[in-house]
């Protein structure tokens, strides 16, 4: 390990005078900078505001005796995580993950969608819309690929439109219109976003699905069909388990701008992780913890991020391994 250390280093940060003066250099600023940080996060930084506020960070405003379905509920979304990610788990994944979903959902909901709140509501936000996306996204796909004319032009226009406005925009504007068209149902404001964020994430979904159908080879189709095979057969057992293969890896990692994106369910009253973290800062004993609360903010979003890129990567490469 130290030997192959060492040739890297030689090759890489040392191969000449040149290199190994800024090599040097940047090591020592990196340094400098790391003892800096380190100092201040050991010995200047005030984390007793962050210890106070962790329920807040975490739950928001749900009630404090229901804490154990949150807890209940995150156990079922791990189990199912495992599932998915684990090799001799894998044939239970989507199964799996659609029940974790459903109770997952089933254990939080008694308290009220809108008392979601931190951490909580960004995560079960991603979970969902991220769930729901999908056979959304596919029925769009083949509503793409389908050779009628009228529900090719209604598919390709959803999509368009969707891709071409903001995220935040769709959200709004479902939330708003929603009671308009079912006033006798009160539907909740978490229920609103989600459908919001829903039909304009499928859109893309619908795109990663699309680009996977045009990389299985034509001759596929062509060879089904000279068996007998009507097209919803095609498409639906040769076709599909092959395109999600292929773009599986771009629909986890859609899991993650699902999950950066949740922040903006702020516009329609909602308080995710980071307006959590702005409401403790509203608080003027808080005001001199910003570095503190923010910094704690990217280290959360920085360990999930990282968790979801490494599930992809482990699906990738299980993927490539399976197909040598």
């Amino acid at each position: 390990m130290i030997a192959t250390l060492h040739s890297w280093a030689r090759r890489n940060l040392f191969a000449n005078l040149i290199d190994s003066i800024v090599s040097i250099l940047i090591v020592a600023a990196l340094g400098w900078l790391l003892t800096v940080f380190l100092r201040w996060v050991i010995w200047d930084a005030y984390w007793q505001r962050i210890y106070e506020s962790l329920r807040l960070f975490l739950m928001g405003q749900f009630p404090a005796d229901q804490t154990w379905r949150a807890w209940v509920a995150f156990a079922i979304l791990c189990t199912a995580v495992g599932a998915v990610l684990l090799p001799w788990a894998r044939r239970f994944g989507v199964a799996s993950w659609l029940i974790a979903c459903v109770a997952g959902v089933f254990v939080l909901v008694p308290p009220g969608l809108d008392r979601w709140g931190g951490l909580l509501l960004s995560i079960m936000l991603t979970v969902v819309v991220s769930t729901a996306s999908l056979p959304l996204g596919i029925l769009l796909a083949f509503g793409r690929s389908s050779r009628n004319p009228s529900l090719r032009a209604c598919c390709t226009g959803y999509i368009e439109v969707m891709r071409s406005v903001p995220l935040i925009l769709v959200v709004y504007w479902i939330w708003i219109t929603v009671p308009l068209f079912v006033p006798e149902v009160s539907i909740s404001s978490l229920a609103r976003g989600m459908i919001g964020y829903t039909v304009f994430n499928a859109a893309y979904v619908a795109e990663y699905v699309r680009s996977g159908f045009q990389a299985v080879p034509r001759g596929q189709r062509e060879a089904a069909r000279s068996l007998g095979m009507s097209d919803w057969t095609i498409s639906t057992e040769i076709i599909l388990p092959q395109a999600l293969r292929v773009v599986q890896p771009a629909l986890v990692g859609n899991v993650l701008d699902v999950f950066n994106g949740a922040t903006l369910v702020f516009i329609i009253g909602l308080m995710d992780f980071l307006r959590a973290g702005q409401l403790i800062l509203a608080d003027p004993t808080a005001s001199s913890q910003t570095n503190e609360v923010y910094l704690f903010m990217f280290a959360v979003y920085f360990v999930i991020g990282s968790a979801i890129t490494f599930g992809s990567r482990r699906i990738e490469a299980r993927m490539q391994r399976s197909t040598r």
